[in-house]
């Protein structure tokens, strides 16, 4: 940047700004005008070049000129310049507002910035400061520089307003309740953030999402453009699309009221906080951030703690699988699997199992990464492997505890199966999810981990395959004309094909989202039989248990989800998309 030092002004004017001793020394202004202008501007607390402007001494042409010329910086003429094509986000616009500069370009490590009066310490120190890049200015007439940055900061204003303005809610029903114990350094960003357009924004992103039923909230940042994206029922739908200017307030904002580091974007961070919608309910979200090229894209998603009390009905289990699970969760000892993939509903399964196993009698524990849902009455442990606090360590401090059920979030490695396979075989009933595709697989992949062929037989007694298919709206489905070899190749037997039931499209309405409404569950329920333990012990594969499985009348997650379809609850795009056949 060029210093002001560089000039060469007389004594009786070293008091003055850098700009006004540049102006003397090119005999653009007098001193004594310069030291009058330059009381104007501290009495009025004012900029010295908006005085200078303003009192029509010189012109903003003139004074562009001139700088350029004393400075050597290159000119540029800011009615050239499309608003739409400069880049976003790279400063704040209320920081461009303040100090009357516009980012122009980045290249590397380096800003490429327009000023009016590039010998202003304070705001070369400030963008140093906030963007952590070095700068490169080009000087510009400052009155096209501030109607240019008036301009851009009312577009994102208004851009805001837009979103926050449909008045279908009211805030004083949601509460965001922050960290009580944040650092100093974290009040002082929270005082940064306090813009309501973006606090505003941020609770109608919430509460829209709450009330739509969506599972997950996305914010991404681009080069050009950000995006929201809500999960609803499984499907990602982009929501809003506001200035990319704010993605840094609103990745502050989100992360005082999740009480993480607001000074860390190189690494990701996981937090929490919680919404009070209305006097007696309070939901929770979890929050994950992840650096990317263009900044911070935050992930909030949805735990809902009245989905762990919704029934097992509600999930969507077949009469037989409803009573194989229940059969299995009475059993004193043993060990229960839930596998799918990520987002199959394998937390709430087991949070509806514990909470119908949640009794005064009852010691229960579970360890967790992180606990998604709090159940009152249940010992829940986060894991934290930083500290040392592993699900195996969990786990053996479980045991140690008198326990009468256990939950380990999720089985990873071979300790964490050893251990908790230990545990079921002396006395304790152990809950635990692992990532595989279907029932039988689950077993072979255990076998795989290296657990011994008897061990999974005498512990596991029943084992929970799972996915969720968007359940088709009540109010608009239709009959939908599937010719009879599409069904037969969907898996239907041609028994089945009797005419005596049809299946459905979605169609879409104003009361669902393009034709579905909520998702319903598709499972295969195994339980463990004789049969299927000789199988395992003589180290069978998974198709000769899949085979055992289906002549004990376990359905296969696609006879199953066509099941579902066959009784009206889903289409069967919807079937073939979620299982594998």
């Amino acid at each position: 940047m060029p210093a002001a030092d560089s000039v060469t002004p007389s004594t009786s004017s070293m008091a003055l700004p850098g700009l006004g001793r540049a102006l003397i020394s090119a005999g653009t202004i007098t001193a004594q005008v310069a030291e009058d202008l330059h009381r104007k501007s501290q009495a009025a607390r004012t900029s010295f070049i908006s005085e200078l402007i303003g009192s029509g001494t010189v012109t903003s042409a003139q004074v562009a000129h001139t700088l350029s010329s004393v400075f050597g910086a290159p000119l540029i003429d800011l009615d050239a310049i499309d608003p739409a094509l400069l880049p976003q986000g790279l400063l704040a616009p209320k920081l461009c507002l303040n100090y009357r500069v516009v980012v122009l370009s980045k290249r590397n490590n380096r800003l490429t910035i327009a000023a009016a009066d590039p010998t202003d310490q304070e705001a070369a120190e400030r963008i140093k400061f906030t963007s952590q890049m070095g700068i490169d200015w080009i000087i510009a007439e400052y009155d096209k520089l501030v109607q240019l940055c008036e301009s851009m900061h009312k577009s994102v204003s208004e851009s805001l307003q837009s979103y926050t303005s449909s008045g279908d809610f009211n805030f004083d029903d949601i509460k965001a309740e922050e960290a009580e114990e944040a650092n100093d350094s974290a009040n002082t960003a929270g005082s940064d953030v306090e813009d309501a357009p973006v606090v505003k924004f941020l609770h109608k992103m919430l509460l829209d999402a709450f009330n739509m039923r969506a599972s997950d909230l996305h914010f991404e940042p681009y080069e050009h453009n950000y995006r929201v994206r809500f999960r609803v029922d499984g499907e990602l739908r982009e929501i809003a699309s506001p200035p990319i200017a704010i993605k840094d307030k609103l990745a502050s904002r989100i992360k005082v009221i999740s009480r993480l580091d607001i000074s860390e974007k190189r690494v990701p961070q996981d937090g929490r906080m919680k919404l009070k919608v209305g006097p007696n309910r309070t939901i929770d979200f979890r929050v994950s951030t992840l650096p990317t090229l263009f900044g911070e894209k935050i992930v909030i998603r949805i735990l809902d703690p009245e989905s762990a009390k919704m029934g097992i009905e509600a999930l969507g289990y077949e009469p037989e699988e409803k009573d194989r699970l229940m059969h299995a969760i009475s059993r004193p000892y043993g060990m229960i699997l839930v596998t799918g993939p990520t987002g199959s509903g394998k937390t709430v399964s087991l949070y509806t199992c514990l909470n119908l196993l949640n009794k005064p009698g009852v010691n229960i524990a579970t360890a967790e990464d992180p606990s998604e849902i709090n159940l009152p009455g249940v010992n829940q442990v986060n894991v934290n492997e930083k500290a040392g606090l592993t699900f195996a360590t969990a786990l053996k401090a479980f045991l140690r505890q008198d326990p009468d059920i256990i939950m380990v979030g999720e089985i990873r490695d071979l300790e964490t199966a050893d251990t908790s396979i230990k545990a079921a075989q002396t006395g304790h009933l152990v809950l635990s999810t692992l990532h595989t595709n279907d029932a039988p697989t689950t077993l072979t992949r255990m076998r795989n981990m290296g657990i011994a062929p008897f061990n999974i037989a005498s512990s596991v007694i029943l084992i929970t395959a799972q996915r969720l298919a968007r359940r088709l709206c009540p109010q608009c489905k239709q009959p939908a004309d599937i010719p009879r070899e599409a069904l037969l190749d969907a898996g239907y037997d041609a028994n089945d094909l009797d005419g005596s039931w049809v299946t459905y499209k979605p169609v879409g309405c104003k009361a669902c989202n393009n034709g579905y409404k909520g998702r319903v569950g598709i499972y295969q329920v195994m339980p463990i039989s004789e049969e299927i333990q000789r199988i395992i012990l003589r180290d069978g594969s998974a198709l000769e248990i899949a085979a055992q499985a289906k002549l004990e009348g376990v359905r296969s997650l696609r006879d199953s989800g066509l099941y579902k379809a066959r009784l009206g609850l889903t289409s069967l795009e919807e079937v073939l998309a979620v299982t594998n056949e």
